[in-house]
Formats: structure tokens, C-alpha cells, sequence
């Protein structure tokens, strides 16, 4: 039996890796399930793509669909008639989507027209909010999907209202967190770390890519020198994704404290998170290691589809009004940002439980 493993965009390539790992063990001690790796090349930027996979070690893909960038319908389309032509030419068992980016939907919906069934790894996480691409892309994915893994039982209930049945729903944690602890003892300060004389404990990381606040210059404007106010000079570690990189160039009179750097890869990004004094962020996932390694987290927007993070975990949502960062900084130089804990199944082990329910849905395990 063997399943398509689904990764387009760098979100993707730590929550594959550790069902890929958990599917080799089982396939060590006589387990019949095997995978073939699609990537969609939907990120397509070595920093973005390929330094992940070279660093997590996830093999080469066994397919590139190569579809480059485009706007939305147009990278859409592209995965949707080349995975199309893939699974003509070579039919899999099953479809493993992972996330919430355009490839999650592209080939979920390419698969099901193909009469291929999908499961969908981090199904039921809802934000409400309708203008995030990756709000429709999760709300269509699971609408089509036929298996269901979930991080936590807020996605659980967002299932079960939409009328999935429980034994399609498999509560399993976050393979995020997987890689995060499987990686703690590998990750390693990057390269300009003495060069910015940065110390443990001693700087903020941020990272910006939302629409609402990265494609308005007036905005991005207001936000970072918000952020460079109320720093108290410590050093803002600002990674600029390619989205904000466009808009930055037109933005004067930056903070003094803001380094801007480059896209990180894995190891070097989730040192700069684990020894910081805090993460600033627009990024659902970076909340959920932030959460984990106990590292206080803000988030600049008015909703969030990870919701444990807030009331388990070390996150805390101030929306996107620049007044907002102000306040929250002060109580973190304070002394009073939250303590928090970790969700329930966030443990290392979802690779190991998606794995295990895969063969018993397929029939593949060891004879």
C-alpha cells in the first residue's frame, strides 16, 4: 500500500518529516506501508524550501511538480493539472495532505475527483477569519477529506459541529512539535549571531507576513517603529519573508535596534526562538514552538486557529493596532507575561500515531 505525502511550502516540510520517519521504523520491522514524496515546488527559494529538507532530514522528493509562484488561482491550477497527470500516469492509495497552503487544497480536491481518498493532517484548526487564504484552504480541505488528524480538541469540536463523525476524527498532537523535539539538541545559532553581539535572554525575534500588516507601507511602518519604541534597546531579529521584503524597501526611518536577516533555516530559526526574551509574530505555527519552549509569544492579529496556545501555552493576541505592542512589552519587561504549559498530545509521538492509524485504515501493517 502506498500513500502520497503532499509538501508545497515551508510550514510543510517539519510536520512531513516525522511521519516520514515514524513510516521507514514501521517499514524496518516488516510494516507494508510505503510513501511516495510530492513536492509542488509552490515554495520553489532554497531558504524557503530546500535548507529544510537538507536540515530535518527529509529525502529528496520523489516528484517536483515545479509550479513556481503565481498568484493564488494560478498556483492552484498548476498543482491541480500536473498532480492530476501524476496520479493518472501512477495511482496511490491514498492522498496525505499537512497544513493549511494552496497545495493542502490543490491536491486534496485533485485526488477526491480522482476517486483517491485524503486525509488531512492538522484538520479542524479554525481561525473565522475569511480574508486569510488559508482559512478557505482548510474549510475546503475539510470539507473533502475522509481522515482526520488533529492537534488539539478545540479542532476536534470544529469537526464535530461540521458534521464529521467521530471515527473519522484522530486526535493524534502535532508533528510541528515532533521535529521541534526531536531537533532540540541540533539547533545551533546562525551565523550572525556574534556579529550582533546577540546574548540569551537578551534580544526579540519577529517575524511579519500577514497580509493586514505587511502590504500596506503605512502599516508595516507603524507596527515596526512601535516595536522599536517600547524594545528598551535590545536587538529585534527580524527574518523579512520575500511578502514583507516588498513592501520593507519602501519603508523609511526603520528602528535603530531592527537586524534585518534572511529567511532562516530550521535549526538556526528555532535557536533564535528558544533563547529569546520573546517572539513578536503574525505566524500560527511559530506560536505553537514558541509555546513549547516556554518563550513568551505575541501575536499581531485579531485571531488565531490555535487556540491552545493562548490558553495553554505562552501566546497572547494583541491584534494589529501598533498601540497594542506597547503595553504588552511592558509586561513583559515586567515581569508578568503568563507561565504556560503544554497541550495535550504535543509529546513527540503524532508521526507514530498517524502512522499506526494509516496501516490499520489501509491494511498495512506488519503480517
Amino acid at each position: 500500500m502506498r500513500i502520497d505525502i503532499i509538501a508545497g511550502a515551508r510550514p510543510n516540510f517539519a510536520k512531513i518529516a516525522p511521519i516520514i520517519r515514524a513510516i521507514e521504523a514501521r517499514r524496518a520491522a516488516g510494516g507494508r506501508l510505503r510513501y511516495r514524496l510530492v513536492h509542488t515546488g509552490q515554495h520553489y527559494d532554497a531558504r524557503m524550501s530546500g535548507d529544510f529538507f537538507e536540515q530535518l532530514g527529509i529525502p529528496a522528493p520523489d516528484v517536483n511538480l515545479e509550479v513556481g509562484s503565481g498568484t493564488q488561482a494560478e498556483q492552484t491550477a498548476a498543482i491541480m493539472t500536473r498532480y492530476e497527470a501524476l496520479l493518472l500516469a501512477e495511482r496511490s492509495d491514498l492522498c496525505l495532505v499537512v497544513g493549511d497552503v494552496t497545495s493542502t487544497m490543490a491536491c486534496a480536491i485533485t485526488a477526491q475527483k480522482l476517486c483517491v481518498p485524503v486525509a488531512h493532517v492538522e484538520a479542524g484548526i479554525r481561525s473565522g477569519d475569511w480574508t486569510m487564504p488559508e482559512e478557505i484552504n482548510r474549510m475546503v480541505t475539510d470539507a473533502i477529506t475522509n481522515h482526520f488528524f488533529t492537534t488539539s480538541e478545540f479542532a476536534n469540536a470544529h469537526l464535530r459541529r461540521s458534521g464529521v463523525a467521530d471515527d473519522r476524527i484522530f486526535f493524534v498532537g502535532n508533528t510541528m512539535i515532533d521535529t521541534l523535539l526531536a531537533n532540540l539538541e541540533r539547533l545551533r545559532p546562525p551565523p550572525f549571531w556574534h556579529e550582533m553581539g546577540l546574548h540569551a535572554g537578551h534580544y526579540l525575534v519577529m517575524t511579519l507576513h500577514r497580509p493586514a500588516n505587511v502590504d500596506s507601507e503605512t502599516q508595516l511602518r507603524a507596527l515596526l517603529q512601535a516595536i522599536g519604541a517600547h524594545s528598551r534597546g535590545l536587538p529585534v531579529v527580524f527574518p523579512v519573508h520575500p511578502r514583507t521584503a516588498k513592501t520593507l524597501k519602501d519603508v523609511s526611518g526603520l528602528p535603530a535596534g531592527l537586524q534585518l536577516v534572511e529567511p532562516q533555516p530550521y535549526l538556526e530559526f528555532n535557536y533564535l526562538v528558544k533563547h529569546a526574551k520573546a517572539v513578536i509574530t503574525d505566524s500560527g505555527g511559530i506560536t505553537e514552538e514558541a509555546t513549547v519552549l516556554g518563550i513568551p509569544c505575541m501575536t499581531l492579529r485579531d485571531t488565531t486557529e490555535r487556540p491552545e496556545t493562548v490558553t495553554v501555552g505562552t501566546n497572547e493576541l494583541l491584534g494589529t493596532d501598533p498601540a497594542s505592542i506597547g503595553p504588552a512589552l511592558q509586561r513583559l519587561f515586567e515581569g508578568q507575561w503568563k507561565r504556560g504549559g503544554t497541550p495535550q498530545r504535543w509529546d513527540g509521538r503524532s508521526g507514530e500515531r498517524i502512522v499506526a492509524t494509516l496501516e490499520r485504515l489501509l491494511g498495512a501493517a506488519a503480517g
